[in-house]
C-alpha cells in the first residue's frame, strides 16, 4: 500500500514536470498509470462501466484518463490531442458521454462552462 502511494505520489511529480516542460501529451499516459496503481490498491477503484469507458476511449484516442473526484461524486476525464477528440466523440459507444474541452491554468482548479 505504501509503495503504491509513493509511485502515485512519484507520477504527480512527473506529471508536474512534463507540464512545465511543455509536453502535453505525456500527462494523458501518466493518467492512465495513475489509475491502474489506483486500481491495485482496492477492486472498488472501478467497476465494469468505468472499465468499459476508458476502454472504449483509449480505443479511440484517447492518450489516457482516470476518476477524479470524490467517491459517487467525481467524473471520469480522458486527455486526447485536439485532432483524436472528434474520432472518440463520434463512437457510437460515446453516446451519453459528456465532453468538456480544457486547458490548463496555472492557477487554482476550476471548471468553466459557457452558458
Amino acid at each position: 500500500m505504501i509503495d503504491n502511494l509513493h509511485q502515485i505520489k512519484g507520477m504527480g511529480l512527473e506529471t508536474g514536470k512534463h507540464l512545465e516542460a511543455g509536453k502535453r501529451d505525456m500527462p494523458g499516459e501518466l493518467s492512465h498509470a495513475h489509475r491502474e496503481l489506483k486500481k491495485k490498491r482496492s477492486s472498488r477503484m472501478s467497476d465494469p462501466f468505468i472499465d468499459g469507458c476508458a476502454e472504449i476511449a483509449l480505443r479511440y484516442g484517447a492518450t489516457g484518463g482516470k476518476l477524479v473526484g470524490a467517491g459517487g461524486g467525481g467524473f471520469l476525464t480522458f486527455y486526447c490531442r485536439n485532432q483524436d477528440q472528434p474520432k472518440l466523440a463520434e463512437t457510437p459507444q460515446a453516446k451519453g458521454f459528456r465532453w468538456e474541452r480544457f486547458l490548463f491554468d496555472f492557477e487554482d482548479a476550476k471548471i468553466l462552462v459557457n452558458a
